[in-house]
C-alpha cells in the first residue's frame, strides 16, 4: 500500500482543513477528534508520510519514534488525564479497523473507558 497524500491527516497537516490543536512540534501534531467517542477523544499524528503503525516503525528516524511516543505522554498530560488514566490505540489495517491510511493514535479518556475488546 502506498501512502494516499490527500487523506484527511495530510490534509490537516497542510493547512487544508482546519483542526482544534492541542499539541504541535516538528514531527508530530496532535488536535481533538472532530467525532470523540469518549469524553476526552485526541488524536496524535506523525508530520511523516506513514500509514501505519509498522510503516512507521519500519521507516520513521529514532528521532520521529521518540517524539511520537513522547507527544503522547505529553498530550496526556496536557489533557490532564495522566494521572486519572486514559487509553491509546491505534488501528492498523482494515482487519484492524483502520479508516484513515496515516498513523494516528487515539487517546480516550475523562470517563470509565470498559472493556478492551467487545
Amino acid at each position: 500500500m502506498h501512502y494516499d497524500k490527500n487523506n484527511i491527516f495530510a490534509k490537516i497537516l497542510r493547512g487544508e482543513i482546519p483542526c482544534k490543536k492541542i499539541f504541535e512540534n516538528k514531527y508530530v501534531l496532535s488536535f481533538h477528534d472532530i467525532n470523540p467517542q469518549k469524553k476526552i477523544h485526541a488524536l496524535v499524528i506523525p508530520k511523516g508520510e506513514y500509514i501505519d503503525l509498522d510503516d512507521f516503525n519500519k521507516k520513521a528516524s529514532d528521532k520521529e519514534i521518540i517524539e511520537f511516543h513522547r507527544a503522547v505522554s505529553h498530550v496526556s498530560s496536557l489533557l490532564g488525564v495522566e494521572n486519572k488514566g486514559y487509553r491509546v490505540l491505534s488501528n492498523i489495517g482494515s482487519d484492524g479497523g483502520q479508516e484513515v491510511p496515516h498513523l494516528h493514535f487515539h487517546i480516550f479518556a475523562g470517563e470509565k473507558i470498559g472493556k478492551m475488546v467487545a
